[in-house]
């Protein structure tokens, strides 16, 4: 049973996607008045409840220059891109080299994964065509792509921006993990012979790794532990 504390932040923690639903009704609508917001409200009510999905946890913290310089490299990354596309569409001897990337994410927040994959498709040149929640992998279309060496540069570019949208939004937690990933990545990318941080699928969440030594059969009875 959930406590009163719990269901009081709970909708704290949801006001926001609630008055973003009134607002977008009432721009619908083109102009604000008190008949379309008392009807947004009624109509954000009925879509929270029909159209239920999991909570959306938001952090509460955010730092300012940790966003300005997430938007500013955002809006970088989105003009260099296009001049990169665009050369390549007009490039005579361009020859289409395309591949589909998985990128396991450092994190595992809803919202760090939803944002780092917008951050990512709004970027000329790759766009997210699956995600996979249960492990915050997403599946990349990414065009001219040659060899391994590119694909694990595109790799460490939408890292880089998950980290800095966790800097900018993400909760401690978010913080804490993606350090320690990365450091443990460093470490393990450092040493001699090593294969390198993304063909070793045991870093990408390291903190889970108890999770799934418990769900491991039991080779007594075959059921899970």
């Amino acid at each position: 049973m959930r406590t009163v504390k719990q269901r009081l932040r709970g909708m704290v923690s949801q006001l926001p996607l609630f008055l973003g639903l009134v607002l977008l009704w009432a721009l619908l609508w083109g102009k604000f008045s008190w008949l379309n917001l008392v009807t947004g409200a009624a109509f954000a009510a009925v879509v929270s409840v029909v159209f239920y999905l999991p909570a959306v946890q938001l952090s509460g913290r955010i730092n300012l220059w940790r966003t300005a310089w997430l938007f500013g490299k955002l809006l970088f990354d989105i003009v260099r891109a296009s001049i990169d596309v665009s050369w390549l569409a007009l490039g005579p001897r361009y020859t289409p080299s395309n591949a589909i990337v998985a990128v396991h994410l450092r994190t595992r927040s809803d919202l760090i994964l939803t944002w780092t994959a917008v951050a990512t498709s709004i970027v000329p040149g790759s766009i997210v065509v699956d995600i996979e929640r249960v492990g915050s992998t997403l599946y990349l279309h990414v065009i001219n792509m040659h060899d391994a060496v590119e694909i694990d540069a595109f790799r460490a570019r939408v890292l880089a921006t998950e980290r800095r949208i966790v800097m900018a939004f993400g909760s401690a937690e978010d913080v804490e993990r993606v350090c320690r990933v990365r450091a443990e990545e460093n470490r393990v990318a450092d040493a001699p012979g090593s294969p390198g941080p993304h063909n070793r699928p045991d870093l990408a969440h390291p903190a889970d790794s108890q999770d799934s030594d418990r769900r491991k059969p039991d080779p007594q009875n075959g059921a899970q532990a």
